[in-house]
């Protein structure tokens, strides 16, 4: 993996040469000389190019560099992770279509699901990410879907990647594995069943806070080529730029999810052991409910740690304003630490009932652990605890 990432799949330029970085193809649309060649040229995904909405040299790069590294046969780049997941979701059902979803999904997922349900009459079910009989148990005729995070957002759960993906490939059923907290380093569910893995690029992938994008990844040609052309029709394809910006982040994902995986390891033991914080949501910490699932699926922890501050929401939206060093910000995966509230952020769509159920507390804070050094940000964490619940702390 390390040495995949270094080497971007980019398509060979004439001359006998090789730009070490891939070229930016700031281009709406490309010319041709004759009316054939560009007739033939709008059949599929993988011709001639003929508008960047359909392909882009540098789009395309990520795309066959993606679908390598996590293992599957091709991919379509999106403008967002959300672009991403209501665009396979969107492209794969009808009314009257049945999806089983992970109970606990980023707020955004459920969202988009809610609103099939309610306008277009798509039924939702959700089910425990660690009971592929309970899945089976729902599973009817209509059933076209299974959607599953590797890492649920925020709780770090982790579902029974091949117990789930088996039973759905035994009934029929695709399989979409959101796996964007772990990043290709940690897990690739194309080697467990999965039919499609979609991933918000902006997070690990990119990994530098400056770029919004989306991929999904497929396990075969022909379901990528089904998905397609809906997505062209919604128009939510990768920029060029942005493409090429999360192709430079890509290099260095290895290196950093190490560093985000021993990082988040140091805190979540710590976080563990302090008197105010009632329970630590990182899944390889002994104790943690996916524990033995985790050490199953994952190379590593990952690099989001959350964690129930005793006081509940006034607490943890107080702790996330007295954090110096941490950035108080919505995103996650970048390689600075940031924090947020996510009752009130990624997940206020969810009322109380649906976040108690999904296993996400009042005072839950969600802490994305960068690549700072671990010691300086339990300083950070340490003197907003102290602050917050009237301890005082020797930051010299």
């Amino acid at each position: 993996m390390q040495t995949r990432a270094v080497h971007i799949l980019n398509e060979p330029m004439p001359g006998g040469s090789q730009p070490l970085s891939v070229p930016i193809v700031q281009s709406s649309a490309f010319a041709f000389d004759s009316a054939d060649a560009l007739a033939d040229a709008m059949a599929g995904p993988d011709g001639p190019y003929v508008y960047s909405r359909r392909g882009n040299p540098t789009v395309r790069a990520l795309e066959r560099t993606l679908a390598a590294l996590e293992g599957g046969a091709a991919a379509i780049a999106f403008a967002s992770g959300m672009g991403a997941i209501s665009g396979v979701l969107l492209s794969l059902l009808r009314p009257g279509d049945h999806v089983v979803a992970q109970r606990c999904l980023y707020g955004g997922t459920y969202a988009v699901l809610s609103d099939l349900a309610a306008r277009y009459g798509v039924e939702v079910e959700y089910v425990r990410g660690d009971d592929p009989a309970g899945f089976e148990r729902l599973v009817r005729p209509t059933t076209r879907v299974l959607h599953i995070e590797t890492i649920a957002n925020p709780t770090g759960q982790v579902p029974d990647l091949p117990g789930l993906l088996s039973a759905a490939r035994r009934h029929g059923v695709v399989s979409v594995v959101d796996n964007s907290l772990a990043s290709p380093v940690l897990c690739r569910p194309v080697e467990h069943g999965a039919d499609v893995v979609v991933h918000s690029t902006t997070k690990y992938l990119a990994g530098h806070s400056d770029v919004l994008g989306g991929v999904a990844v497929f396990a075969d040609v022909e379901l990528r080529d089904r998905v397609w052309p809906r997505t062209v029709e919604l128009g939510a394809c990768a920029d060029p730029f942005a493409a090429w910006l999360t192709l430079r982040g890509l290099p260095s994902l290895p290196l950093r999810m190490r560093q985000h995986c021993a990082g988040a390891q140091l805190l979540a033991g710590r976080l563990a052991e302090h008197e105010q914080v009632t329970a630590v949501h990182w899944p390889w910490l002994p104790g943690h409910p996916s524990y033995d699932l985790a050490r199953k699926v994952l190379s590593g922890g990952g690099g989001m740690v959350s964690f129930e501050l005793a006081g509940g929401r006034a607490a943890g939206r107080a702790f996330i304003e007295r954090v110096r060093l941490a950035r108080l910000a919505l995103s996650l995966g970048g390689v600075e630490t940031l924090v947020a509230h996510p009752a009130s952020t990624s997940h206020r769509e969810l009322d109380e009932e649906a976040l108690a159920a999904a296993g996400i507390g009042a005072g839950t804070v969600r802490m994305s652990v960068g690549i700072e050094h671990p010691d300086d940000l339990w300083r950070d964490i340490e003197q907003a605890l102290a602050g917050l619940f009237g301890r005082v702390v020797d930051l010299d």
